[in-house]
């Protein structure tokens, strides 16, 4: 009995209508009221304003083109209004919609007064027209053809080419990612964010390029709108309400042309809005600053135009006050922006010479070098922040780093086959204390931040260190660690940390930076020292192919070649003889190369093979293998790789895919293709994974023990 009456009770009950709370916790989201505000442009297209609701829209319309302009001008980048094509069309249809309301009140209202499409186009119509319907046609049509023909043009033809020219540089631009990725100089976070800075940037200028038909299309409306409009008010005015045609024609113009103001003025300013965001493309900052900083670099052009207007000024017939008023208001610009121009040049020629001035021991009264010494570049150097000198000239009187540096070029020597350039090592007082910069031919290679009297601790499984201290990155492999006091070294050491001193940092640090650009630190003088202390059997096959074969040039370009993959040169002998064998059939560099790593293939298989004894690798497969086949186009050493864009992101994606499954199984694999196609396979994977070896089915040394952790 109780669940009938229950039941009888749910089923009496009225729904009830939502509370004015109700309504505005609603409209209180942004995606209903958008959706809101979206519907009411869609329904004024079908219903009949009134005058005081048109009046309102109007304002809102040009309310919302005025903030659209003032946001242009005031944001840092274009992406930061990265919402504008969306706006642009909002607002496209907002001024439509409302040109219909206003058609259907002028249309159907015109007889009755000037009045009959609400204040707001009255008043733009008598205040442009001034009583003559002829004027405000002719200032309307000038506002057409500026829209239409003027700046709509030139911001969507700007917003076109943008667009080409950044859907063209995207797989250069994502590659580059890839390439500071793997090589550690930023993290997956910053490689995340870059990623999505050039899709966001890319799908911009493309929806930019799409929105400006927006207002093209609705200039074009817009004219025809009032075409319409008179002509249909004057036949209705005369025909059907009993006007005279000079009254209609009056009445009816004014209206049609007050709307048609009413509506293109918003559209003219928010036409400059794009004209405006996609002109600043290459420009940083607010335009105000963008621009003043520009103009106000070159003072000579400010100086030259307040010439011009002083003497335009001068000449009989002219307006002297403005010419005057604007050629000194130029002058004293020029003359301020000279001055600013010339302390900063004092102020970096201060900084300059600063370091210099202050270096002890320096005399007072050197002798000047020659220009030449200038001209001499530093094949290796190391720059050291003052604290990081007890390194170099410690209190016991010990050379740590200097002692380090000597076994590194030692076994570098050994291990690559030929010896390092001298290391160079300064202080530079205009680094930090503990920062220290190295320098490959006076370019940055690495950086990083060590104190002498610390150590450093890390985790081997590459997590954070439990132990008091300060949290950093390792420089080299970009792997969490923490400097702590030497009190700790001990603690550290018996938790299974590995320990390390700031020396030992720096110099693994240049290790791995020397590893990397060793192509770049062979040069021709080295190579004909190596050529030239080569056994006597050997030197004669040097004269037989030197240089009536190749050049010196040429076989240095073949062992910069090698080095870049990091395999040993040390084998001279044999290289020799695989460019020898090479040379009858190519002198191609990149040709010879490939053969003498075939005669190299018992090293290269030694280099590679794991502490298991065996040689971990990841095979190509065969589809991806007749996919670089189809792709290679040309002949003979004239042959590259133009493979499709998402196709070569693809490969991308599978190799990093494999080798991260392979490295998480503990394996260091390496990656096995055809020989006709590696060296378009390693120009690729470098990009992303420079460390990466990829060898050829010919390299394989016969009696090498093969295990398969993958493949592609």
């Amino acid at each position: 009995m109780v669940d009938v009456t229950a039941g009888q009770g749910v089923g009496s009950a009225k729904p009830s209508l939502p509370s004015l709370a109700e309504i505005g916790n609603i409209l209180k989201r942004g995606d209903i009221a958008l959706a809101l505000g979206v519907l009411t442009i869609l329904v004024v297209l079908i219903l009949p304003l009134p005058a005081i609701v048109l009046d309102l829209f109007l304002a809102i319309s040009i309310t919302l083109s005025i903030l659209i302009l003032m946001t242009s001008l005031f944001i840092q980048a274009p992406l930061e209004f990265s919402a504008f094509p969306t706006i642009l069309l909002i607002s496209t249809m907002l001024r439509l919609s409302l040109n219909m309301a206003s058609t259907r009140l002028i249309l159907s209202h015109g007889h009755e007064g000037t009045d009959a499409a609400g204040h707001v186009i009255e008043a733009f119509g008598s205040f442009v027209m001034g009583g003559n319907f002829v004027i405000g046609i002719i200032v309307f049509a000038i506002l057409i053809i500026v829209n239409f023909v003027v700046i709509t043009k030139g911001s969507g033809r700007i917003a076109e080419v943008a667009a080409r020219f950044h859907l063209d540089a995207m797989p250069g631009k994502q590659m580059a990612i890839d390439a500071d990725l793997s090589a550690g100089l930023i993290d997956e976070k910053v490689a995340k964010e870059r990623r999505k800075a050039l899709e966001d940037e890319s799908g911009f200028f493309g929806a930019m390029d799409g929105a400006s038909k927006f207002v093209r299309g609705d200039a074009i409306a817009g004219l025809l709108i009032v075409f319409i409009n008179i002509v249909g008010g004057i036949i209705i005015g005369v025909a059907q309400q009993g006007l005279s045609f000079a009254d209609a024609g009056r009445s009816y113009t004014l209206l049609t042309v007050g709307d048609g103001l009413v509506t293109q003025v918003p559209a003219l300013i928010v036409s400059t809005a794009a004209g405006l965001l996609v002109s600043k493309a290459g420009v940083s900052g607010a335009a105000d600053k963008a621009l003043m900083k520009q103009f106000s670099g070159y003072p000579q052009a400010l100086a030259m135009s307040s010439a011009v207007m002083l003497v335009l000024a001068a000449l009989p017939g002219i307006p002297t006050i403005p010419f005057l008023a604007l050629g000194a208001g130029a002058g004293a610009l020029a003359w301020t922006a000279r001055n600013h121009k010339r302390i900063s040049v004092k102020a970096e020629e201060a900084a300059k010479a600063a370091p210099a001035a202050g270096q002890p021991g320096a005399p007072g009264a050197a002798a000047e070098e020659p220009i030449s010494a200038a001209l001499k570049i530093d094949d290796l150097k190391i720059e050291l922040g003052y604290a990081l000198l007890p390194l170099v000239n410690g209190p016991d009187g010990t050379d740590r780093l200097t002692e380090q540096i000597k076994a590194l070029r030692r076994s570098l020597a050994i291990e690559m086959g030929f010896v390092m350039p001298a290391v160079r090592i300064l202080d530079n007082v205009q680094l930090e204390a503990n920062t220290y910069i190295i320098k490959i031919k006076e370019v940055d290679a690495g950086t990083g931040k060590i104190w002498p009297s610390q150590f450093m601790v890390m985790d081997p499984g590459g997590s954070q260190v439990q132990v008091p201290g300060i949290h950093t990155t390792e420089p080299t492999f970009g792997l969490p660690a923490t400097w702590v006091d030497a009190s700790l070294k001990e603690e550290a050491s018996l938790k299974g940390y590995t320990v390390v001193d700031a020396a030992t940092v720096l110099s693994t640090h240049l290790t791995e930076l020397l590893k990397a650009n060793m192509s770049d630190l062979l040069s021709y003088g080295e190579v004909q020292k190596l050529l030239k202390e080569l056994p006597k059997e050997q030197s004669e096959l040097v004269k037989d192919i030197v240089p009536a074969q190749v050049t010196v040039s040429g076989i240095q370009r073949v062992l910069q070649l090698l080095l870049a993959e990091r395999i040993s040169i040390r084998d001279l002998s044999t290289i020799l003889e695989g460019i020898a064998d090479a040379l009858a059939f190519s002198r191609n560099p990149a040709t010879m190369v490939e053969h003498v790593r075939a005669r190299l293939a018992r090293q290269i298989c030694a280099q590679n093979t794991s502490y298991n004894g065996y040689l971990p690798l990841i095979a190509l497969s065969a589809s991806w293998e007749q996919a670089f086949a189809e792709s290679i186009i040309g002949q003979g050493e004239e042959r590259s790789l133009a493979m499709q864009p998402s196709k070569l992101s693809e490969f991308m994606t599978s190799v990093r895919e494999a080798f991260e499954r392979a490295a998480r199984e503990g394996e260091a694999p390496v990656l096995v293709t055809s020989a006709a196609i590696r060296p378009f396979v390693r120009s690729l994977v470098e990009r992303f994974r420079a460390q990466t070896t990829v060898l050829s089915q010919a390299e394989i040394h016969p009696r090498a023990r093969l295990k398969t952790v993958g493949s592609i």
